[in-house]
């Protein structure tokens, strides 16, 4: 809301403005007056004016011989001279507390790292622990394993059958070991010749004028494979069939077999 000049002048703001009394929202407005009317400019030239007679007016001389003592007072104490303590520089300070902070940030990102590689230390010692605890665990079953094939090998009741390919199969030979009294079998793949690549050696076992298929034949790394014992087999015999192909029953001629005489 804007105020005339003569309004203003009679609110008695100029005056407040002129002693310090005024709030900061008045403070504003007598400024904005002050600059934008001349008539207002005036009548405070005019009162700044009239507060310098009065106080002037008003004002006490002090005595004369008050002045005289004073300067005999102090021309009769010695001077002391104070020893000026030296100043410490903030800036130095400063400097100081930021090399601390550097120092302590740098002390504790050292060892945080190196507790981070400690850590990282000891579990790549737990992995490893625990790598050759499984290492030993999978070696103490293969070396189970091998000594009970070793001991079955060895064992009189066991029986070796020979199986060997035919001019289809020349270089074909497996070894079946077949223990009755135990129940148990394994074949040890010797040597298979290469077929196309959708071909593969598959062996049955016959059982009463049945052939059962005893699933894929493959050469793996020379090692004894267990197979399920089959009682009362006739024979063991190896076919090429159609690569995985469940055939239940096959229609080709054996490339290698050989009669089983099992006696419990």
């Amino acid at each position: 809301m804007t105020v005339d000049t003569k309004t203003f002048l009679k609110s008695g703001l100029l005056e407040k403005y002129l002693i310090g009394q005024t709030t900061t929202q008045e403070t504003l407005e007598v400024e904005t007056h002050i600059e934008s009317s001349i008539e207002v400019k005036t009548a405070y030239n005019k009162l700044q004016d009239n507060l310098e007679l009065v106080a002037l007016a008003n004002a006490k001389e002090a005595p004369v011989h008050i002045l005289g003592d004073i300067l005999n007072e102090l021309d009769e104490k010695p001077v002391v001279t104070m020893a000026e303590k030296p100043k410490k520089s903030f800036f130095a300070f400063g400097i100081a507390a930021s090399v601390a902070a550097l120092i302590f940030a740098g002390t504790s990102l050292f060892f945080y790292n190196m507790n981070v590689g400690l850590m990282e230390e000891n579990q790549k010692i737990v992995d490893e622990v625990f790598d050759l605890r499984d290492d030993i665990l999978g070696n103490n079953l293969k070396l189970e394993a091998l000594s009970s094939q070793i001991a079955q090998l060895n064992d009189p009741e066991t029986e070796k059958y020979i199986l060997k390919g035919d001019r289809r199969a020349k270089n074909l030979k497996t070894v079946a070991y077949i223990n009755p009294k135990k129940k148990k079998a394994m074949i040890d793949v010797v040597s298979l010749p290469i077929l196309p690549a959708n071909k593969e050696y598959q062996m049955w076992v016959e059982i009463q004028d049945k052939m059962v298929n005893m699933g894929a034949l493959t050469v793996t790394e020379r090692r004894l494979q267990e197979v399920p014992f089959t009682k009362d087999a006739l024979g063991l015999s190896i076919t090429i069939e159609e690569k995985g192909k469940n055939v239940l029953k096959s229609s080709e001629t054996p490339v290698a077999e050989i009669s089983l005489k099992l006696d419990e």
